[in-house]
């Protein structure tokens, strides 16, 4: 802030002068002039501390908030209501390890709930050390997202969650028979098979392991300030944060990043304005044979993800501020200035949210 002085206007002095009349010899004395008798103006002190700059409050346009939504307490389906006991047989199933052929691998592995939901590896690790080629998403809002895995092949999370129990490189069973037939003979299962589905003649069905596990999945949300920000609690961001949710909006980061989930609702190119440096996977055009979709993949949902690194599909990008450049350069044909940069990642911060720990409490097991 600029200091201002103000200037000093010295007195005038007036010196009593001598007069002479003439060729005479006698001096008179001039008059005195009269002082101005106003008191002086105040001098600003110039080592005073400046007053304190009282910057603008940060605001965000209302309208443009109509993107996102608030998180439910449920993400339900119509087709496998959620209940306790499902509830409690899908956890129990979730962090099993005798779901996979050699007893070392849970859905718990790949998706740690105590780490947000994912593994932190570029690649995620399945039986007999083997490696898979995609990073696994978190698990955490996932049951808002328009599809399963990053190429879309689940409908929901329940056909998700009998995906990886069969697949060869991650949990490595043979069929869904060979899973129940394992859970049919440890104790305890089949009671709490029966409980979860009750009045069915035979509720042991490898369907019903893939029910159970979505009801515990839907109800996998991470609610925090974000929401009530949304609800309109305007102090529940900090004018920081704010500045990087206009920067994240200004920058047109919210064409593929909307919803409850911030992301989850679409496919989308990856290097849609400039190619994406390395990419091979052909990502949903695999699925649907497709050509028009290839390089295409789920967009990923933007709640927790500074705690949810590496990012892309692939886990190649190391940082949140990284992924936040290349995104705007090879997504938007944007160059972000690393002041801009900055604000994004420090709004994305505040998409943190909180993990209820008793429901992700692991359970004691049959």
């Amino acid at each position: 802030m600029k200091r201002y002085t103000f200037r000093l206007l010295a007195p005038l002095a007036f010196a009593s002068f001598l007069v002479s009349c003439g060729d005479s010899k006698e001096v008179v004395a001039a008059s005195p002039v009269k002082e101005d008798t106003k008191p002086a103006a105040p001098v600003a002190n110039s080592d005073a501390p400046a007053a304190p700059v009282v910057a603008a409050k940060v605001e965000v346009n209302p309208a443009q908030l109509g993107v996102f939504a608030t998180l439910p307490a449920v993400v339900e389906n119509p087709d496998n209501p959620v209940t306790d006991a499902k509830v409690a047989l899908g956890r129990m199933l979730y962090y099993d390890k005798r779901l996979s052929a050699d007893n070392t691998v849970s859905c718990n592995s790949c998706h740690d709930l105590a780490s947000f939901g994912d593994d932190g590896a570029k690649n995620s690790s399945g039986i007999n050390g083997q490696h898979g080629g995609r990073s696994a998403p978190t698990v955490y809002n996932a049951a808002l997202h328009l599809a399963q895995f990053w190429d879309g092949r689940a409908k929901d999370v329940e056909e998700q969650a009998k995906g990886p129990v069969l697949n060869s490189i991650e949990m490595g069973m043979p069929d869904g028979a060979a899973v129940i037939a394992k859970l049919k003979a440890i104790a305890g299962y089949p009671e709490k098979f029966a409980a979860a589905f009750p009045g069915e003649a035979d509720s042991m069905t490898y369907d019903n392991l893939g029910k159970a596990i979505g009801a515990f999945e839907r109800k996998l949300l991470t609610p925090g300030r974000f929401d009530k920000f949304l609800a309109g609690d305007q102090a529940a961001l900090t004018d920081d944060e704010k500045r990087g949710l206009n920067a994240f909006l200004a920058a047109g980061c919210t064409v593929c990043h909307n919803g409850a989930a911030v992301g989850g609702t679409l496919y989308q190119k990856v290097g849609l304005v400039k190619p994406w440096p390395g990419v091979t996977d052909k990502g949903r055009s695999a699925i649907t044979n497709n050509p028009a979709e290839e390089f295409f993949f789920k967009v990923p949902s933007l709640r927790n993800i500074t705690e949810t690194a590496p990012y892309g599909h692939d886990g190649r990008v190391a940082t949140i501020e990284e992924m936040v450049k290349m995104m705007a350069e090879h997504q938007l044909g944007k160059m972000l200035t690393d002041d801009e940069v900055k604000d994004i990642v420090t709004f994305l911060k505040a998409l943190k949210g909180e993990v209820d720990q008793e429901y992700i409490k692991e359970p004691v097991l049959p």
